[in-house]
């Protein structure tokens, strides 16, 4: 068992959450009373999710998109009023943590896809001022762009958009969630594609002028593995019980 403040010190550390200027606070939204055993990890602090958590018995969540986000309506009424009360009723705490679990080495969601795909030599580079969000790794060997379509499609469970044209692709850029605006300064450094989480109108142009191919595998498909391993990490570390929830989206 462990409280709440203690585990938040703990991955603030571990994740350096100091060292990003973020669109959200990260460590403790919601603190709670009792200690935690339960742990359940997830994606978004959805209702969904919410309920789903409280099923299983949760003392606290962790999650990638929590509450807060710069520019919202600061009231709390509405849907952010259920889902808060939702925590509040039962004591539930949680957890958030944005950029800096998109950007970690090892826990990270970039750190977590690259793996599975088996990237090699990999290096992290600063994107839009951020430490680290941009992880650059090379394929075992040459694929075609369509063969790392139906990779990502069965690792990820999602059919990626595809742009740009088709060819051998080795070097490659990963970099989750809303990814597609670093497209540019991923091709400086050299790749043969980038893998994101979503597309924007732009972006099949870029990757086309740029001479890159770019995958879209969607925003919530690719930052599944990062709160999980975090959350199978913390349990490991602190004895608790711990569960990854999966409330899918199809953005």
């Amino acid at each position: 068992m462990v409280q709440i403040a203690a585990l938040a010190g703990y991955c603030d550390d571990l994740l350096q959450a100091d060292a990003f200027g973020d669109y959200a606070p990260n460590g403790v939204q919601v603190a709670n009373e009792r200690p935690i055993e339960t742990l359940i990890s997830g994606v978004t602090a959805s209702q969904r999710f919410l309920d789903a958590a409280l099923a299983i018995g949760a003392d606290a969540v962790l999650v990638h998109h929590g509450y807060f986000w710069k520019g919202e309506d600061a009231r709390v009424v509405g849907m952010k009023a259920a889902r808060l009360r939702t925590l509040l009723r039962h004591d539930i705490g949680v957890l958030a943590y944005h950029l800096p679990l998109d950007a970690h080495p090892d826990y990270g969601n970039n750190a977590q896809l690259a793996h599975r795909l088996g990237l090699q030599r990999q290096t992290r580079h600063e994107a839009a001022g951020i430490p680290g969000l941009l992880l650059v790794g090379c394929l075992p060997a040459p694929v075609p762009g369509r063969e790392l379509a139906e990779q990502l499609t069965e690792l990820l469970a999602r059919t990626p958009i595809h742009a740009g044209h088709d060819s051998d692709v080795q070097r490659v850029a990963v970099c989750s969630g809303a990814g597609q605006r670093f497209i540019g300064q991923a091709a400086a450094l050299g790749v043969d594609a980038v893998i994101s989480g979503e597309i924007s109108e732009p972006t099949a142009h870029e990757a086309r002028e740029l001479g890159v191919q770019y995958f879209a595998a969607g925003h919530h498909a690719t930052e599944r593995d990062g709160p999980r391993a975090l959350g199978e990490h913390l349990a490991e570390r602190f004895g608790l019980r711990h569960e990854f929830v999966d409330d899918d989206n199809p953005a």
